[in-house]
Order: structure tokens, then C-alpha cells, then sequence
């Protein structure tokens, strides 16, 4: 018995979803296992960067440690030695020493 010209044969949805199936589960796979987290730390260095404060004792990405003398916007002004500040960006901040070390020991 022929089926009728452009009813499909019977339970041809079922086989089209099964197919699909496997895509499903790596684009989830994929966000729990990379976009989840890269979220989650990119809104712990977001916190990180807003919690500086004036005498924070911080490492830039370059490796210069030094002690926050003044807070601009964008703009800290870090002491690194007797008398020499420097100009950094607040993006350039990796680590504050004090706050860093103590979410660490958690």
C-alpha cells in the first residue's frame, strides 16, 4: 500500500527530532561546562575592579606592585616606589593582595 503524495511516511517527526538530539545536548554541554563559568568570573573581576580603594596594595598585569594613592574613573594613581607614581588603568589591576588572598583561603 502507497501513502498518499506529500503525507510523509508515518512517525517521520519522531526520526527528525532523534536526529537533533545529539546537537541539543553539546550546545548544553557547551554552556555548563564554558559560557557558565566564563560568566561567573567575569562578574568576580568585575566586583574585584569596583572594590578598589585608596591604600589597596595591588599587582598590575604587567607585575608591578604598588599602593593606591588616588581613584579616577577609569584612571588609578599607583605608588610603586619612594616618591614614583604611576598612571594605570583600572582594567590592568590582576590581584589586590589583601582581598585576593582571602578568597583564595575559602
Amino acid at each position: 500500500m502507497q501513502c498518499a503524495p506529500g503525507t510523509g511516511q508515518p512517525g517521520g517527526g519522531m526520526e527528525s527530532l532523534m536526529s537533533l538530539l545529539p546537537f541539543v545536548l553539546i550546545i548544553v554541554v557547551f554552556y555548563f561546562l564554558i559560557l557558565r563559568p566564563q560568566q561567573k568570573r567575569q562578574k568576580e573581576r568585575q566586583k574585584l575592579l569596583e572594590s578598589i580603594k585608596k591604600g589597596d596594595k595591588v599587582i598590575t598585569a604587567g607585575g608591578v606592585h604598588g599602593t593606591v594613592e588616588g581613584i579616577e574613573d577609569k584612571v588609578l594613581l599607583v605608588k610603586i616606589a619612594e616618591s614614583v607614581k604611576v598612571k594605570v588603568e583600572r582594567s590592568s589591576i590582576t590581584t589586590i593582595v589583601g582581598v585576593t588572598e582571602s578568597l583564595e583561603k575559602k
